[in-house]
């Protein structure tokens, strides 16, 4: 079987393994967004007289049964990639009319459109896992909002604040990083098809037009630009996973100190802990930790993409091997919100912990406070507290403490707010989802 680009030469078969690589994997994932490009490609063919209206009916006949029954369509390493395989399929069962498709675009032009509806779909669905999260972490949250237990800077006891409020905090990384997830998709919401290798074709191709059919927000103007935005734009949705797995990261941090027994305020629930092979009583927050360790993985992909990226203008092979990166972080991503959402459910307080660590040197900043509203000023109102905390003896616990209630403060971590803004993105997630998904199905 003939590659696409073979006239004569027939390739070596280590130099076809090597050149290969993973992408017959990587690209059954991209199944359905080869087949929604095609199409729409297909129907600007149509538009500009290169294929016929029934040329292009029998074309969707095709590509609608390859949509409906996936499991049946596989990539052999002959073939390279999906586009090549999608080609085939069509030319061997349409004959010239098949191989009528590939007029006015490239491989090269193809992987990014297939990579960009794949992006947006992606990018959606861990949109709502991070909602999903963010709720459920609010719901402990609020159930919890009153329960006192120390502030922390630099692990060491520092105000007192509640449990409510330090899960208000990740609440809030969540959002922010949805917002972020908004941006990445933003990114990938432009069409690149009509770029052919960079450098267009000598085809009136009606790339508005193409783009409206395939959902995207605009057309990426420059044909150039398309091939070397490539790495940018893989590069600017790791950046948003990064953020978000950083955020996941220092929550899974915090689970990790607070569920300790030198901490004890958090309780793992059996279900999500596992054993020592040699130690009969330890129970391990194993998946708090691989977390953490998953989150450190983000950069790690991020860079890989940029260093591969830097480059020239135009398309060059390197820009294969961004693909692994791009589709472990994402994959990564999605198992983490996964539990990340499931862990408040397994989560239990130990609410005598929690006031025994409530003591009375976290005040000290209260009783600075107090003496400023007497008139001291702050300097002097400091230093005299500090005296007295360093002529104190042992601190004791304390019971009602005096929490500060304005705006995100431990009194008043603002659910109302939080959840709002949690579902104001669900909304625009959902809305954008179901007009995608009408806008391909149209397609078939």
């Amino acid at each position: 079987m003939k590659k696409l680009w073979q006239t004569k030469t027939d390739l070596d078969s280590a130099v076809e393994a090597y050149t290969v690589g993973a992408d017959p994997d990587l690209d059954a994932r991209l199944l359905r967004f080869e087949i929604y490009g095609s199409l729409a490609h297909a129907s600007g063919l149509v538009r500009i007289g290169v294929l016929t209206k029934g040329e292009y009916a029998r074309i969707r006949a095709v590509l609608t049964r390859l949509h409906r029954d996936p499991s049946r369509f596989k990539i052999t390493r002959e073939q390279e990639d999906i586009h090549t395989a999608i080609e085939q399929a069509l030319t061997a069962a349409l004959g010239e009319i098949g191989a009528k498709v590939h007029a006015g675009r490239s491989r090269n032009d193809q992987v990014q459109v297939d990579l960009r509806l794949y992006l947006k779909d992606r990018l959606l669905s861990l949109d709502a896992q991070a909602g999903a999260a963010a709720s459920a972490w609010a719901a402990f949250g609020a159930k919890h909002d009153k329960r006192a237990i120390p502030g922390y800077s630099h692990l060491q006891r520092a105000m007192p604040t509640t449990v409510g409020h330090w899960a208000a905090s990740h609440v809030e990384a969540l959002i922010e990083g949805r917002r972020a997830l908004r941006v990445a998709f933003d990114e990938a919401d432009a069409s690149p098809l009509g770029s052919a290798a960079g450098y267009g074709v000598m085809l009136p191709l009606p790339r508005e037009h193409v783009a409206k059919l395939l959902g995207f927000g605009r057309v990426q103007r420059n044909t150039l630009r398309v091939q070397s935005s490539r790495p940018r734009l893989e590069a600017a949705v790791l950046s948003s996973l990064c953020l978000v797995a950083r955020d996941l990261g220092v929550l899974a941090w915090d689970l990790s100190l607070y569920s300790s027994a030198e901490f004890g305020f958090l309780k793992l629930a059996d279900s999500f802990t596992t054993g020592s092979s040699i130690m009969p009583q330890k129970k391990n927050p194993d998946v708090v930790e691989l977390t953490r360790a998953r989150a450190a993985l983000f950069p790690g992909w991020l860079n890989q993409v940029l260093m591969i990226g830097q480059l020239p203008s135009g398309y060059h092979r390197d820009y294969q091997l961004t693909k692994g990166p791009l589709f472990s972080a994402l994959d990564t991503m999605s198992q983490m919100l996964e539990i990340v959402g499931r862990l408040p459910e397994s989560l239990s307080v130990n609410e005598e912990r929690c006031a025994a660590a409530v003591t009375s040197d976290l005040l000290a900043t209260h009783e600075a406070i107090a003496m400023v509203r007497d008139g001291v000023p702050f300097r002097t109102a400091y230093r005299e507290v500090a005296a007295r905390a360093r002529a104190a003896g042992a601190p004791l616990p304390v019971t009602n403490v005096e929490l500060p209630s304005h705006l995100g403060a431990p009194g008043k971590p603002d659910w109302k707010f939080l959840l709002a803004q949690n579902e104001s993105g669900s909304r625009w997630s959902l809305a954008t989802r179901s007009r995608l998904e009408k806008t391909w199905q149209a397609l078939l």
